[in-house]
């Protein structure tokens, strides 16, 4: 699900990328509110107050707003630039790099937070910004603009489109299509709820509070180990399958 691109991907590799960091994204969201009483997945809202500050002249007050957008600007940069910049070695999965930089990222406020009080909140809110930036950007490119996992506002507008196009059959003929982009929006919004649903029994009810998203990095982790342990079987089964073809007689 990490490795195919452009042509090569189908429905069920978007499903399971869908599913895994939509998931992910809900964990954070909800553990980064309940903490911080503050977004951390999407900027949407940062934008709202930071012009809201700027148009009151509170420029000091409106910086940490400034901050938060960048912060999602330069993860979603970072990755972006990672991946251009090993695309050309075959030999790597350069999808990796920016999820294992998300991993450390939430691992690292997770283990920072046992041994310390976190004075600056927007710190942290910075870095788990940055950390969704990371992801939206990867899983953009991966996907092709497909799929989308930080923020529900246009899925649920995508969501609306394709739902009102079923009752127009005679002008959307690609029926097919059609339900797989609503199965894969149903996919990515019931998983960022059920990630929110975790996190916050994780975090509230089982008091587990930052250490919750050291359940975020390991479903990451483990869908890589996933990832590469089937890419894997999948070539030794094929090299297997080679050696096993008759070869042509010489005449």
């Amino acid at each position: 699900m990490f490795r195919h691109q452009g042509k090569s991907r189908t429905l069920l590799h978007n499903l399971r990328i869908a599913s895994i960091l939509s998931f992910v994204a809900g964990t954070v969201n909800v553990t980064g509110f309940l903490a911080f009483q503050s977004l951390t997945t999407n900027v949407t809202g940062h934008f709202a107050l930071f012009i809201y500050d700027v148009a009151s002249f509170n420029f000091w007050k409106g910086t940490v707003y400034f901050l938060y957008l960048f912060s999602f600007l330069f993860g979603s940069f970072t990755s972006s630039f990672l991946i251009e910049k090993f695309k050309e070695n075959k030999k790597l999965n350069v999808f990796i790099l920016p999820t294992l930089i998300e991993s450390c990222i939430l691992l690292s406020i997770a283990g920072y937070s046992n041994i310390s009080k976190i004075e600056s909140a927007a710190a942290i809110v910075c870095l788990l910004l940055f950390a969704m930036g990371l992801q939206n950007s990867f899983v953009t490119k991966i996907s092709n603009a497909v799929v989308r996992t930080t923020h529900l506002t246009g899925l649920f507008t995508d969501l609306g489109i394709d739902l009102s196009q079923l009752f127009f059959p005679k002008m959307h003929r690609n029926r097919t299509k059609l339900k797989s982009n609503i199965k894969l929006r149903i996919y990515i919004i019931s998983f960022f709820f059920a990630g929110g649903m975790v996190g916050g029994f994780f975090y509230s009810e089982l008091n587990l509070k930052l250490n919750t998203l050291i359940l975020s990095a390991l479903v990451l982790i483990a869908s890589l180990f996933y990832d590469d342990l089937r890419y894997n079987l999948i070539k030794t089964k094929r090299k297997y399958h080679q050696r096993k073809l008759p070869k042509n007689p010489l005449p």
